[in-house]
């Protein structure tokens, strides 16, 4: 089959390994081009620009990939054999090989072999076709500028026969040579290059880690590798598909094109701005070799991110109509990158509030939500500990050198202990308010999310901390009852555990007298703290009013009502942990109901995402050369087959044949047996009786002789 000979069709567009990071993004990019959009607005703008295109992406997956066909996708080959690759590389009018991301021979190998195979078919092409290879900037890792403080003089694609690649990339380098020669030559076959600059966006490759490291926040501090002063050449993965697509469209007359952003960034760089949007905004400086050691980057990552360039992309900006994504690199575009990554990886917090009356196991159940969603714990007790802790920390001396900061801590925490002072351990409403949102816009719970126990207790207290001065002018304007809030910081779901003033006075009366005493359940302030929460209950307006006009509608849950033995409070908090508690257990399944799947990293999550290449590369020889096993063993058998049938019919045709000849013999031999036997007979005999000399000479003249009986 020839490929698409209308103009006014779709393009069909062949990219390999699409469910890799860069050609899967690619496939969606191309997929997702509509014809004719914002035509005549590029027409006035560039005259040059053609109608845009629309394209059908078809392309291969590994055998591994137990995925379904996604929807930017027309078609989805696993793990085609050569003869069946070949014929979808005829059938596709532009044909993408990308081997940016990879250093295997088996792609560099299959390229080459795509390109040349395709390149000697070409004279039977009914229209032409175009190739492009997806190269790596890795091919000019050790080319020296001529003047390296020249920043106006930098190495061009214009100048790319002065390329000098990386020692593992020579594969490459001798790829793209090929794909340049066979450019030159007159066919229907026209051959680009595209040398890409190491790729970010949405769900990240070769950054991936310092997203993740910086989002988790396990570490106060996240690596840079090496020195962190070399220059990284970057590109948006989408940026690289609007490259092809220009090449696609204006079939330029360069062959060769570095697909880099403006950006000059070095590595410390985008690291310190990836753990400042996502993380603490500290780095540390790692040897290199470490980050392999540490499992941090595979080998040919750190290769990566160990190159000094500084390149210009002369030709994308002078011959391409490119509409930019992140044109200024990724420090620069980093919010809207974080949010990509975010949204493609559906890393969302999860934010959670507790409430309930006293003794009703909020705490319990709150450590079970964190546990199951890995998610951060907050009450004010705990989070008023922490922030004496860092204050300490702080004047300590963690942080040589910042005079200013350990006096305002100092400062601070003489505020805090004056006021514990003053009110029998408590602070005022002004200094938990402070702390709460401090901990509550902190980068841990931005990230991943967390869960409130027992905390707002009434409507003033859900509304000083939750909404937002702007709404609450608006409000008195529009008379509306519904309150603003700052959905950054005010929790998603809201639980509110009920049981009865019976079950929970019993329950705190199965506590010794030392252990409700820590707690703060003795007999007395457990029913002061019980009847507080009831008046508070039964107010004008309460703080589950407070959600239920934001729209966030609390889920009441009722705590079943059993019998506690008499035990420590250690001991009766391990057993309300554990999982086979059923007054949790339906609590628990009700919440992950309502909640749903978490959205962290999880370990299946990861074990899928960071499988092992050359683990994944053995797994996918071993499937490939398994399906080639099946297919020849059937094509054996098939030969077989007609093997033995051929066999059959040539005995059938031989048995004929011969009853064929023998019924043709069968005159011949009654004439001779009547006619020429007899006389031979007799000529023999007398022969036999006579004894001549010459006994051929005897039976001729015997014959003769006798020629006329």
């Amino acid at each position: 089959m020839e490929g698409n000979t209308n103009p006014n069709n779709p393009r069909r567009v062949f990219i390999n390994d699409v469910d890799e990071f860069s050609s899967k993004n690619i496939a969606k990019f191309l997929s997702a081009c509509e014809a004719g959009k914002e035509e005549e607005e590029e027409e006035e703008e560039s005259p040059q620009r053609k109608k845009s295109f629309e394209f059908d992406v078809v392309g291969n997956v590994s055998s591994s990939s137990s995925r379904q066909k996604p929807a930017f996708l027309l078609e989805q080959y696993v793990s085609p054999t050569r003869e069946e690759l070949f014929q979808v590389l005829l059938e596709s009018d532009v044909v993408v090989y990308n081997v940016s991301e990879s250093s295997l021979p088996r792609q560099v190998e299959e390229a080459s072999w795509a390109v040349t195979a395709l390149h000697a078919a070409s004279e039977s092409f009914k229209a032409e076709k175009m190739f492009i290879l997806v190269s790596s900037v890795m091919g000019w890792a050790t080319t020296a500028p001529k003047d390296p403080s020249d920043e106006d003089h930098l190495p061009s694609d214009e100048e790319f026969w002065k390329r000098r690649p990386h020692p593992r990339f020579k594969s490459h380098n001798t790829l793209e040579k090929l794909v340049i020669k066979l450019s030159k030559m007159k066919s229907k076959l026209k051959c680009y290059v595209v040398a890409a600059g190491l790729q970010y966006g949405f769900e990240e490759n070769i950054f991936h880690y310092f997203f993740k490291v910086s989002w988790m926040l396990e570490t106060p501090e996240v690596p840079v590798f090496g020195q962190g002063t070399n220059h990284i050449p970057t590109i948006h993965v989408f940026d690289l598909g609007g490259v092809i697509q220009n090449i696609i469209e204006l079939k330029p007359k360069a062959k060769y094109f570095l697909a880099v952003d403006e950006s000059k960034n070095t590595l410390e760089d985008i690291v310190k701005t990836i753990s400042e949007f996502l993380g603490s905004g500290r780095v540390c400086r790692l040897l290199m070799e470490e980050a392999v050691a540490m499992k941090a980057l595979k080998p040919q990552e750190v290769d990566c991110l160990s190159i000094d360039l500084r390149l210009d992309a002369a030709n994308v900006n002078s011959l391409l109509n490119l509409s930019w994504r992140c044109q200024s690199g990724l420090v620069l575009n980093m919010e809207s990158v974080v949010q990509e990554f975010k949204d493609s990886r559906q890393l969302q917090p999860i934010r959670i509030c507790v409430l309930g009356p006293p003794a009703v196991g909020k705490t319990t159940v709150a450590e079970m939500i964190c546990k199951h969603y890995k998610i951060h714990y907050i009450s004010t007790g705990k989070a008023i500990e922490e922030k004496i802790s860092q204050l300490k920390e702080m004047m300590s001396g963690s942080q040589p050198g910042d005079f200013s900061a350990e006096a305002t801590a100092q400062k601070e925490l003489e505020m805090i202990k004056q006021s514990m002072e003053s009110s029998q351990g408590q602070l005022t409403e002004g200094q938990v308010f402070e702390i709460l949102q401090e901990k509550l816009n902190s980068k841990q719970c931005r990230n991943q999310g967390f869960v409130l126990d027992g905390f707002p207790e009434s409507y003033s207290q859900a509304a000083m901390h939750f909404s937002t001065e702007e709404t609450e002018s608006q409000e008195s304007h529009l008379e509306s009852r519904a309150p603003g809030y700052n959905k950054t910081i005010t929790p998603d779901y809201v639980f509110s555990l009920e049981a009865s003033d019976d079950f929970l006075t019993e329950r705190v009366r199965a506590l010794p007298q030392s252990t409700a005493e820590e707690a703060h359940l003795v007999q007395d302030e457990f029913l002061s703290r019980l009847s507080e929460y009831r008046k508070l209950e039964e107010a004008e307006e309460t703080v589950l009013d407070f959600f239920d006009h934001c729209e966030i509608h609390p889920e009441h849950l009722g705590i079943t009502p059993r019998k506690f033995p008499r035990c420590s409070w250690t001991s009766l908090r391990r057993h309300e942990l554990s999982a086979e508690d059923p007054d949790y257990t339906d609590v628990m399944k009700r919440i992950t109901e309502v909640v749903g799947l978490p959205k962290n990293y999880s370990r299946s999550y990861e074990e899928h995402k960071e499988e092992d290449p050359l683990k994944k590369e053995a797994e996918r020889r071993q499937t490939l050369a398994a399906e080639r096993r099946r297919r020849k063993e059937a094509v054996l058998a098939e030969m077989a087959a007609q093997h033995e049938a051929w066999h059959k019919s040539m005995q059938e045709v031989q048995r004929q044949e011969k009853e064929r000849l023998e019924a043709q013999a069968l005159p011949l031999r009654n004439y001779l047996m009547e006619f020429v036997v007899p006389s031979i007979t007799e000529a023999m005999s007398q022969c036999c009786v006579l004894k001549p000399d010459d006994p051929i000479d005897f039976l001729a003249e015997f014959l003769l002789q006798n020629r006329t009986e």
